[in-house]
């Protein structure tokens, strides 16, 4: 990635000037997300555990295999890509070497959680178990000394609930080197404690917009964060359309009359980037 993307994201992400995004969990999303206008993307961890393997997010998927569909991500768009890297994939001499390797695909962020590994998905379950605060500030500190670039931020996500602990983990890992603190969704109930939360920090709250926070104003995000992300309406839009039409098609064997729309093959393979290989072709592939 230029540096310049990467400052420039830096600068606008810690000057709140809200970058808005949403969550891919593969290539093709990412070209979607583009293509719709989004300033950035986030890999969602949920959704490449879905997309890649068919299993819940339990990173039950390596740190490589991650790394591979970021690396495939970054390759295919131009603005700036977030990397959800889970809990770091072990304990704080692990992170050192998860962030360089991402660094190296060319993000410019990623998200790291305090929960105990292997993580649980808070928004699918209970009982999600954090880990001590000062393993959570070393696995921080470790991941600002691995960072060779310092325009690619490291963003702290906390798992806990309770509103007091989070914003004392949020003010530590801030201490810690942590660009911006992500708390979840179930930790506050409306945006006064967002508010309070962004105070205590001080600094801008990266926002993954599930359960109640959709509900709040696009005035209201920017109030609070440097980013808001819609990081599973990608792939619940594509489940959706896929279960409708698939049924359909499984039990009518006709495409006519399908649920949902289907693209029509000339645009996507536009979008896709077929002219672009057929030029290719010619300029470097003459025949005799």
């Amino acid at each position: 990635m230029p540096m310049s993307r990467g400052s420039e994201f830096r600068n606008r992400v810690l000057a709140q000037k809200t970058v808005w995004s949403a969550g891919a969990y593969d290539a093709l999303s990412a070209r979607f997300i583009e293509a719709a206008g989004f300033d950035a993307l986030m890999t969602s961890g949920f959704g490449v555990s879905a997309s890649f393997l068919g299993q819940p997010d339990a990173e039950l998927y390596t740190m490589s295999e991650n790394l591979t569909v970021v690396r495939n991500v970054v390759s295919a768009v131009k603005v700036p890509v977030i990397a959800d890297i889970d809990t770091g994939y072990g304990n704080a001499i692990n992170v050192m070497r998860t962030i360089r390797e991402f660094e190296a695909s060319g993000v410019s962020a990623v998200i790291m959680e305090d929960q105990v590994a292997p993580k649980r998905c808070p928004i699918c379950v209970g009982g999600v178990e954090v880990i001590p605060m000062d393993e959570g500030v070393a696995k921080i500190q470790a991941a600002v000394e691995a960072r060779r670039d310092p325009n690619m931020l490291i963003i702290a996500r906390t798992d806990v609930t309770d509103p007091a602990a989070a914003m004392e983990r949020g003010r530590a890992y801030v201490a810690a080197g942590a660009d911006m603190i992500q708390p979840i969704s179930k930790c506050f109930q409306n945006i006064d404690g967002l508010r309070a939360m962004r105070e205590a920090v001080g600094v801008p709250l990266s926002l993954q917009l599930l359960g109640w926070l959709e509900t709040l104003s696009a005035d209201e995000v920017e109030e609070v964060a440097g980013m808001a992300t819609y990081a599973l309406v990608p792939l619940m839009t594509v489940a959706s359309a896929l279960k409708e039409n698939l049924a359909a098609l499984a039990e009518r064997r006709s495409t006519r009359g399908l649920p949902r729309p289907v693209t029509d093959h000339n645009s996507f393979i536009d979008f896709i980037g077929f002219p672009e290989i057929e030029e290719l072709q010619k300029r470097y592939l003459k025949t005799a």
